[in-house]
């Protein structure tokens, strides 16, 4: 099954600047990333800065502690990528109060990326941003990525995320960038052997959650994490009974110390957002895969019209370090 999600909006009347800047060693990462930030302080813009530990220590050595530049703690994220809108919305709009112009820096660890499906989930949020910020006129993205050590491929796969891309200081629009063109997503792996499969309908909730339970247990699954995967697999079988045709699939395996919970079912995801921005207090539905993003380490969603959709929930066997 090949997954496609439509066109982002097109970068030209887009107020959202979303660059990346590719750069190899510290020196070059200090010179690109301090000419973002010295051009924000000149505009009076705020800045939020989340780039990990080794390069926060490089830029704080250089700002001199400045009160308009905050840095934010990716780790409390966790590995999944499918939490990082909401958490962004949330940084900038703290530091844009008043309508006050923000920019962010952001570098994900791709090298903490363990396997294909948190790479390929990983891009998918950066192209994700131009659709989730598209509108957001005060807001600019600078997202760095050493590419000392990268395949050449995968460089220009991130490549194609982005509108705009920095240069020797200088913004330039990107010609790798999937200006009206569907986002393809890579296949889903294979399921590993043995794995055990279950077919279930209106009234199942309880044999899911016990057949999940048992399954996850024997791979080796703490029981802090049982009891949040019994949560998320609770929400998304029920919205595969409510939204995918009244019934669906469950297959279950271990792979890379990992569990894995999948859901096959009739249903069709429109909304290239679901489960990725924060539901309001007064919001009637719409909670499972923001949920099931929450409490799991990893959520693929593929969904078409014609072949249905797929859900996996990945769950490391041990608690994240």
């Amino acid at each position: 099954m090949t997954t496609t999600v439509p066109p982002t909006p097109d970068p030209g009347p887009s107020p959202f600047r979303h660059e990346l800047y590719p750069y190899r060693g510290e020196a070059q990462f200090l010179s690109g990333a301090l000419d973002f930030i010295h051009e924000a302080l000149e505009g009076d813009e705020a800045v939020v800065v989340a780039v990990p530990s080794d390069k926060t220590s490089l830029l704080r050595r250089e700002l001199d502690h400045d009160s308009a530049v905050a840095f934010v703690d990716t780790t409390t994220l966790g590995s999944n990528p499918g939490r990082h809108i909401a958490a962004w919305s949330a940084w900038m709009s703290e530091r844009g109060e008043g309508g006050r112009p923000v920019r962010g820096i952001g570098e994900t660890a791709w090298s903490q990326a363990r396997t294909a499906a948190h790479r390929s989930e990983l891009r998918y949020h950066e192209w994700l941003l131009n659709r989730a910020f598209a509108r957001s006129s005060t807001w600019s993205m600078l997202c760095t990525y050493d590419t000392a050590e990268e395949d050449p491929h995968a460089v220009q796969a991130l490549s194609r995320c982005h509108p705009l891309i920095r240069r020797d200081g200088h913004r330039t629009a990107n010609e790798d960038f999937l200006t009206g063109q569907e986002y393809a997503f890579e296949a889903l792996s294979a399921p590993c052997d043995p794995y055990q499969e279950l077919s279930y309908t209106d009234g199942d909730l309880a044999v899911v959650r016990s057949k999940v339970a048992q399954c996850a247990s024997d791979a080796g699954v703490t029981k802090e994490r049982l009891a949040r995967l019994a949560v998320a697999v609770t929400e998304i079988a029920t919205n595969s009974i409510r939204h995918g045709g009244g019934h669906g699939t469950l297959r279950t395996w271990a792979q890379e110390e990992t569990f894995l919970c999948e859901f096959r079912d009739a249903g069709h995801i429109t909304d290239a957002m679901a489960g990725r921005s924060r539901p309001e207090v007064d919001q009637i539905g719409g909670r499972g895969l923001w949920l099931a993003h929450q409490l799991c380490d990893l959520v693929e969603i593929r969904s078409t019209r014609d072949h249905g959709t797929t859900i996996r929930l990945h769950m490391d066997v041990e608690d994240e370090q």
